[in-house]
């Protein structure tokens, strides 16, 4: 990259890489999170599944404990799976902050590929222009001398 040319826009270049990898690393932790939570909602359901209702003969004190305690279960499960389901949500806005900020990195480094394409061009077309011209004084003082050693011959 031309540094005074495209200064600007390689400034421009850094900050959206910066956002980029920050949003990158948002999304990360968003997925890890979701992916805990709905661990988390998993491990109660199951054992919400697999406890049983009543543990044999129970005096009604013993039977109301274990239901209050299966509703806690319960309640706990569908509170995990409440928020396993808005860290879906959080991931999924992460997911598009992530690509919008990769979409606006790829577009400066795009443009600055584009000028430094641009000014490629320009230089060979400079130097092919300096070879024609060289080659077409080449020429012309080929054809001057075969014109002089004619007139002199």
């Amino acid at each position: 990259m031309s540094t005074r040319q495209d200064a600007g826009l390689g400034a421009v270049a850094r900050v959206r890489g910066v956002r980029e990898q920050d949003d990158r690393l948002g999304l990360q932790l968003a997925l890890a999170e979701s992916r805990s939570l709905h661990q988390r909602a998993e491990q109660l359901h199951a054992l919400l599944a697999t406890t049983p209702t009543t543990e044999g003969p129970m005096t009604p004190q013993e039977l109301l404990g274990h239901r209050l305690d299966l509703g806690r279960i319960g309640e706990a499960a569908q509170d995990a799976s409440r928020g396993a389901d808005s860290a879906d949500v959080v991931s999924a806005e992460a997911r598009v902050r992530w690509e919008a900020a990769k979409t606006r990195l790829s577009a400066v480094e795009r443009l600055i590929e584009m000028r430094e394409a641009r000014r490629r061009a320009a230089i060979e077309r400079g130097l092919a222009k300096e070879a024609d011209d060289l080659a077409a004084q080449r020429w012309l003082r080929e054809q001057t001398s075969t014109d002089r050693r004619e007139v002199a011959g």
